[in-house]
């Protein structure tokens, strides 16, 4: 009995379970090396508004097969100022429909075809030489060892039920009062959790359903607490980011735990609905089939993807009007006095349908060159360690590079093919006052860097109070329409020299690391100037004034003299 245990329980189980989580790994490796950086620049350009967000959650997420990446996907453009979190609650909707296809095609009876495609695909992957024709067999691959390890798992799990000692086990979970159907969902959000796969654990459940190991209407509860337990990996995800990344992350988890409480009083109801419609898939999921002489539930698979799928739906029609309600709730979450500090990564100024006028597209451009430089000299503050400077210098370095390349994006769009040589040399000095005045940002995040992470001794932080004074009023010269402060970088190197001085001839009172990070410092402080000279000298280059275009003048051959009329000479 033993050896019949390991040969045609554990063997095909275990394997099957691994066969079936490999396909999934291999699937969404496959795709997501295809897609994942496309789907992401896809998702970060179209999620702007709720219905947007729940489209592209839905038509990304079927795409890359995962929800889980999904979710850690938005949790990472929130954390990156990328997408803001009412789009991100909407998204996260979307990607819980999404992954219901995949719950759908695992249904499909291809198991004793699975071993035979993957092969084939295999080979397809160790032969070829193009990576892109190799992530297209991974993931077909992945596919087809699906199918197969879900039919290896319902096989190795069918003689369970010849065993009365598990079957007293199973028979304890069963999902026919309300009690046993929590406790059912709760087992399945924990087995999800411990995995991090919804799919894998719909998958399992499937498979002893199928078996007849699982009663279908317990496989069907299974499917409920998957969805629920899913929810740990995008909290996991955010716990070292953002505030609005972790929001993002309990927009997730409360998302999916008012679906399941909505769900539970429903659940008895609804399977009746479900058997109803399963009349139109082959009948009812309770009655087995005989195949090679074999008891079977074939139907079961099908009702759980089914379900999964109309859960999803459902719980996405009754939440989605409140997806404001959501943002307004989830922004009072760890909220404090610094997030009053103005969102810098979403443009203010740059309006789409002024590029077509160069004359109201200009200003445009010019204002928020001007925010960009406001928003660079923030790092200044985080240097002093000021109480209304932003908490974390890389999320705004982060913030402020996002409205960097929204500038330089707007004002290359400004480029017509019929633009007069005035306006297209205006264009172009914009774009490069841009470019300059990003690198200024980038010259003062470095700043803030070495001064936050630096504990500097009373001497050594005097000496950096004298730099960061010396920046500041550089700055004048490109934050104030007007200011007496010279722009030429040479009137303030001699400061500089003389803080050098200072730094090498103090004695044992500056510690060696205080002094390396003074004079790195001071580097810095030499590039912000010379940069600052140039955003100066690029604005007087071409003035900010859009030019009229110029009239063509079409070159007339000169019409030969009246006979008589006097010739020049």
């Amino acid at each position: 009995m033993q050896a019949d245990i390991f040969k045609d329980v554990l063997v095909p189980v275990i394997g099957g379970l691994g066969i079936f989580m490999l396909g999934l790994e291999f699937m969404s490796n496959g795709i997501q090396s295809l897609a994942v950086n496309k789907m992401r620049r896809f998702l970060a350009r179209v999620a702007g508004t709720p219905v947007k967000g729940v489209l592209a959650g839905t038509f990304i997420t079927g795409i890359i097969q995962s929800s889980t990446a999904m979710t850690v996907m938005v949790v990472g453009l929130v954390n990156a100022g990328v997408v803001g979190l009412r789009p991100a609650i909407s998204v996260i909707m979307g990607a819980n429909i999404g992954t219901t296809l995949g719950n759908g095609l695992i249904a499909l009876p291809l198991g004793p075809l699975g071993l035979l495609l993957a092969g084939c695909f295999a080979l397809v992957y160790v032969f070829a030489k193009d990576e892109k024709v190799r992530n297209i067999a991974l993931a077909c691959m992945g596919f087809a060892l699906i199918f197969y390890g879900l039919n290896l798992m319902t096989g190795g799990l069918r003689p369970l039920r010849s065993i009365p000692e598990v079957m007293s086990v199973i028979s304890a979970l069963k999902a026919d009062t309300f009690m046993g159907l929590v406790y059912c969902v709760l087992i399945a959000a924990g087995i999800t959790a411990m995995i991090h796969s919804s799919s894998a654990t719909i998958g399992i459940v499937m498979g002893l359903g199928a078996a007849g190991v699982l009663e279908w209407q317990t496989a069907v509860a299974f499917s409920l607490g998957a969805d629920l337990g899913t929810t740990v990996t995008s909290w996991m995800a955010s716990l070292n980011l953002s505030k609005n990344a972790k929001r993002a992350a309990y927009a997730h988890i409360s998302f999916n735990i008012i679906g399941v409480a909505i769900m539970l009083p429903l659940f008895f109801p609804s399977m009746a609905l479900l058997v109803y419609v399963m009349g139109w898939f082959g009948g009812d999921p309770g009655v087995a089939q005989v195949v090679n002489g074999k008891e079977t539930f074939p139907l079961v698979p099908v009702a759980v993807g089914l379900y999964s799928t109309a859960f999803n739906l459902f719980n996405t029609a009754i939440l989605f009007p409140f997806v404001g309600v959501f943002e307004r709730v989830l922004s009072r979450v760890g909220r404090d006095s610094t997030e009053d500090i103005e969102d810098y990564s979403t443009p203010r100024f740059l309006n789409p349908n002024d590029q077509a006028d160069l004359a109201r597209a200009v200003p445009d451009v010019r204002k928020e060159l001007d925010r960009y430089l406001e928003a660079a000299t923030l790092f200044l503050a985080i240097g002093r360690g000021k109480d209304t400077a932003p908490d974390d210098a890389r999320e705004h370095h982060a913030a402020i590079d996002i409205l960097s390349r929204d500038i330089r994006a707007y004002a290359a769009g400004l480029f017509k093919p019929d633009l007069p040589y005035g306006q297209a040399d205006l264009v172009a000095s914009l774009i490069e006052e841009a470019d300059f005045t990003a690198s200024l940002g980038e010259a003062l995040y470095q700043t803030a860097r070495r001064v936050d992470r630096e504990e500097f001794s009373p001497a050594g932080r005097a000496l950096v109070d004298t730099v960061l004074d010396r920046i500041t009023e550089a700055m004048q010269v490109v934050t104030q329409e007007q200011s007496a402060v010279p722009a030429e970088a040479a009137t303030r190197l001699p400061a500089i020299v003389q803080l050098r001085e200072s730094c090498l001839k103090l004695g044992p009172e500056l510690p060696a690391a205080d002094r390396g990070s003074l004079l790195a410092l001071l580097g810095s402080a030499e590039r912000i100037f010379v940069l600052i000279e140039r955003i100066d000298a690029e604005r007087r280059s071409v003035s900010r004034a859009v030019p009229a275009a110029r009239p063509v003048v079409v070159d007339s051959a000169p019409e030969a003299p009246l006979a008589g009329s006097p010739v020049p000479a």
